[in-house]
Formats: C-alpha cells, structure tokens, sequence
C-alpha cells in the first residue's frame, strides 16, 4: 500500500527556487493542485516533469507536457525517470486513492519501505515519512507547501463575509479537539460536529464521503436541526510537506448539502485550494470559512 496522498501548495514567490538550477519533478495524484502546478511553473519558467499515476491522475493534466507515466507501486522505476530527467527537486501533488495489495505490485524499492515502517503502513503518516526519507536518500531535495507559496494556506481569523455564531464557535473548538485526537492515531484529520455533538469523524473515506453520513446521523437525534460546523487539523507532529488537509469548492458543496453552516481550519496548517474561488462559494451559499489559531 503505496500512498502518495498530498497537499501542496501553488509556487508564485519563488525566492526559494534557483530557476536555472533547479529541475522540478511533479509527483501528479488527483485533484486539481497538479494541473495548477503545471502553470505555476510554467509562469516562472522553471523546467519540470511530472509523473502521472495509472487510474489515478487526470489524463487531461498532462497532454502536451513533459511526462512519463507509472504505476503506483513501481517507486523504483520512478525515482529513475526523475534522476534521467536529471530532476533534483521533488513535489507532491494531489490525492490518491488506495490500492488493493493486489493492485499496488510494489517493487523492490516499495517493499523495502514497506518493510522499514511494519505495521506503520496502514497509517498514511509513518508511510508518507519513509516514502520522504526514501526520496532523500536517493539525492532528491523534497519541498513542500509551505516552502513554495503561502497564498493558499488558511490564515487565523473569519474568511468571507459570513460569521460564526457563537455556538458555531464553540462547536468549532470542540471539533479542532476531536480532529487533532484522530490525527493523534493516525486515523483522519476532520470532524463534524454540532451544538457539542460529534455527528462524524474521518477515517479513509476522505472528507467529503464522510460529509454523506451526517443527514443519517442527524436523523438519529430527536430535535436536532440542521446546522453544524466541519473542522480539519494538521495531525500532531504532521510531515508538513505532505498530506496537509485542505478544502476545495466541492467541500463546500458538500457541506452545504449536509446542512452544516461553517467549516472551521487550523490556521496555516491547511489549505485551501483556489481560494478566491472557494470562499466566493461558501459566501454565496451563506457559510462561513474560519481559521483557528
């Protein structure tokens, strides 16, 4: 179970990067964040290559671009078509869907990261860490969001023009707790909750599956309107350049189809994926976007 699963954010201060120097391997999941990498670069003019994952990235992401195509598992034949590329600096970008056992087929070098971490595997943390140390190890520098630009990371405060009541924010509270218990186990990253009542927490499904429980868990509770807030934290001790959790616009959506009216973020520790965009959404939709410190 190979998991390449990442957040990244968009490169538009570039102090960091040597533009002549630096060669820049795009690790391309799903989502929208490869295809905004891709401009991003392209805009600074900095060389890249991405690798593109079987049934997992976007075909549309990579015509008529620099790529090679590889399945999950095979992270030795990945790490040689970056080191022929002559790439020396390395980003994740997007999510992926788990494979079966059966599906990943890791290689030689998959099995041996696999074999470092144990048990650790079925955790999305220890497995990003040793993929990172791997990498390293084979001379690549890895960056992450935090090191390219911080336009998309969520800052402290109320985003929007809609606020949060003060039940909300309690609410609030209560879930940055929840989600940084989860995080402590490496389980997921969100929760939701309502007037102090957890109605769901993340587990693989990923977010927006999980949102699609809370009109069944609402129904549970006699009284209970809708109403609610989705809070999303960095897991304690997070390898910041990976997996960092983020909202994008079908979040919102998502959100607004459960009947939740907010989503609470931890500040500076998530993102949020084109942002002017999302919080356009949540202001139209009437739901409020709030960093907690």
């Amino acid at each position: 179970m190979i998991l390449w699963v990442v957040i990244l954010q968009l490169a538009c201060v570039c102090q960091m990067f040597d533009q002549k120097n630096d060669r820049i391997g795009i690790i391309a999941g799903q989502g929208h964040l490869p295809a905004q990498l891709i401009e991003a670069c392209q805009s600074l003019g900095c060389f890249y290559f991405v690798l593109a994952f079987e049934d997992q990235t976007d075909p549309i992401v990579v015509e008529n671009i620099p790529h090679a195509w590889n399945r999950l598992g095979a992270i030795g034949k990945s790490i040689q078509l970056f080191k022929e590329q002559g790439i020396n600096t390395l980003v994740m970008a997007g999510g992926i869907k788990r494979p079966s056992w059966l599906a990943l087929r890791p290689d030689f070098k998959a099995a041996q990261v696999l074999t470092k971490i144990g048990n650790q595997a079925f955790g999305d943390d220890g497995l990003l860490k040793a993929i990172i140390q791997l990498l390293e190890k084979e001379g690549f520098r890895v960056i992450g969001a935090h090191e390219l630009l911080n336009e998309l990371s969520c800052p402290a405060g109320n985003i929007g023009t809609i606020v949060p009541t003060e039940q909300e924010h309690e609410d609030l509270i209560r879930g940055f707790k929840v989600a940084k218990a989860l995080g402590t186990v490496d389980v997921g990253q969100a929760a939701v909750v309502h007037q102090g009542i957890v109605l769901a927490v993340e587990a693989v499904e990923g977010t927006d599956h999980m949102l699609l429980r809370i009109p069944l868990a609402r129904s549970r509770i006699d009284g209970l309107s809708e109403g609610g807030v989705l809070v999303k934290a960095s897991k304690p001790d997070q390898e910041e350049r990976v997996d960092l959790p983020s909202i994008g616009k079908a979040t919102i959506l998502n959100a607004v189809k459960a009947g939740l009216r907010g989503i609470g973020l931890e500040s500076k520790k998530c993102l949020i994926i084109n942002k002017n965009e999302v919080v356009k959404c949540a202001d139209e939709q009437g739901l409020f976007i709030y960093g907690l410190d």
